[in-house]
């Protein structure tokens, strides 16, 4: 990937793309979406020619870096398939998966590691010249699965790239004509403050919204999104078995007030104000005041506007629901080898190129996410004031990153679509919220009983 280019998808990303895009990549009907990997490893191969199978988008790892791979390991070729959920499920089903496959990360993980899916890569680190685990950010923890907890016991993968993702960027011409603050760079704004700072900066002309003055991303990682708020008032959405969702918990429904609250003040994209553009181009376009995307959406806005990230770029610290520093990162986009792979020791060599070699070097200098080892923090951009900026704001938020504690028996895309049934209602008018929420916790509940018992 050449310095600062964005994948081909982004001149065509609208916010509808984007979120089927991601809703294809939680799909989990029997193990995960996919992922970048990669490899050159230390552990033995065969001397006679191997061909391994990598289930990756093209946008994400291109003909060049599959082209230098098998360059560098001669007797590895690479037959790569675009992700397809359907596929996938045939192929581990069929006991003849991929030998390398993308995956969200974080929401993935669990369900892919208590189903027995994954290969446990520790022995792999342990012994790899290429990705030393001394030099992995904690994000890479969101890969680790002990039985029961993640963030603990052996590694079943790695992120390719990652943001904290309640972080935000912030449009400030769109500051200055409402007359507005600029948010601190070092101080979080609480979610009420942020809400009220996002009416005062919507624009409306004869009744339609002229620019957005707070983006959510409805309708991505509201899971995780609510997590990490419950996180930040020292509680969980998931019981220690994480077989029942606390939603009913006060704190709890605060937190979903707070997107109905949201949608209701018409600031932003959302149910009741759809809008099919991205948030990239909305911003672009002056037309967005706040989009909490996270670092990795410099990235995007730096391919919208030709190459740049101009002064009115800013970057802020992710909101406070509570008083625990809690600030998380809601994918962390990377790869697993899954246990039967028959060519482990070749898929991490590719495992080992992509996420630790060339590919990745040249990843962070597109500022498209943060890099997952601490050694390339220094090649973020830094280039203009706004990069320079994103980079001293993001420094101060990487103490504070945590995995989050994902239920390994449900799906994100089964949490958001039941959110999207329950809460939705009560954002037009059509529901109570108490009643709306107690119907939310029995069906996301009888979802993850579903799943516990699939794996049992």
């Amino acid at each position: 990937m050449a310095h600062f280019n964005m994948p081909p998808s982004f001149s065509y990303f609208t916010r509808r793309r984007f979120l089927q895009a991601a809703a294809a990549t939680t799909t989990l009907a029997g193990a995960s979406a996919l992922l970048d990997a990669c490899g050159t490893s230390s552990s033995p191969t065969s001397s006679s020619p191997v061909t391994i199978t990598v289930m990756y988008n093209k946008a994400e790892l291109s003909a060049t870096q599959v082209a230098l791979f098998q360059k560098q390991n001669p007797t590895i070729k690479v037959k790569q398939l675009e992700y397809d959920a359907t596929v996938l499920n045939s192929m581990l089903a069929a006991g003849n998966p991929p030998d390398v496959i993308r995956t969200q990360g974080a929401p993935t993980i669990p369900n892919i590691a208590a189903r027995g899916l994954a290969t446990d890569l520790s022995d792999y680190f342990a012994k790899s010249s290429v990705i030393k685990e001394a030099d992995l950010l904690s994000v890479n923890d969101v890969y680790r699965w002990n039985g029961h907890t993640e963030g603990q016991g052996p590694r079943y993968g790695m992120a390719k790239d990652w943001s904290q993702d309640a972080m935000f960027w912030y449009n400030k011409k769109t500051f200055d004509q409402a007359k507005v603050p600029y948010p601190s760079t070092t101080k979080p704004l609480s979610y009420d403050e942020l809400l009220e700072i996002g009416k005062k900066l919507t624009v409306r002309d004869n009744g339609k919204i002229k620019v957005y003055g707070l983006d959510v991303i409805y309708g991505f990682t509201t899971q995780a999104h609510l997590m990490q708020m419950l996180a930040q008032r020292g509680k969980s959405l998931w019981s220690e078995d994480y077989t029942r969702a606390n939603l009913t918990d006060s704190d709890a429904v605060a937190a979903i007030k707070w997107y109905v609250d949201w949608a209701r003040a018409h600031v932003g994209p959302s149910p009741l104000d759809p809008d099919t553009n991205g948030s990239d181009t909305l911003f672009a376009a002056d037309r967005e005041a706040i989009s909490l995307w996270g670092y990795w959406f410099g990235g995007a806005l730096y391919s919208k506007y030709n190459n740049t990230l101009p002064d009115n770029v800013g970057f802020a610290p992710a909101p406070q629901f509570g008083s625990t520093p809690v600030n998380a990162c809601f994918a962390g986009t990377g790869a697993w080898i899954p246990v039967k792979s028959k060519h482990k020791d070749e898929a991490w060599k590719f495992f080992e190129f992509f996420l630790g070699g060339p590919p990745a070097q040249d990843r962070v200098k597109s500022g498209f996410g943060l890099p997952a080892l601490k050694s390339l923090l220094p090649e973020l951009p830094q280039g203009t004031p706004a990069q320079k900026e994103a980079y001293t704001v993001e420094q101060a938020a990487l103490p504070h990153q945590t995995v989050l504690h994902f239920s390994p028996y449900i799906s994100d895309d089964a949490f958001e679509a039941s959110f999207k049934q329950y809460i939705e209602p009560v954002m037009k008018g059509q529901a109570d919220l108490n009643n709306a929420v107690r119907q939310l916790q029995t069906a996301v509940n009888q979802l993850a009983q579903q799943g516990k018992q699939q794996i049992s």
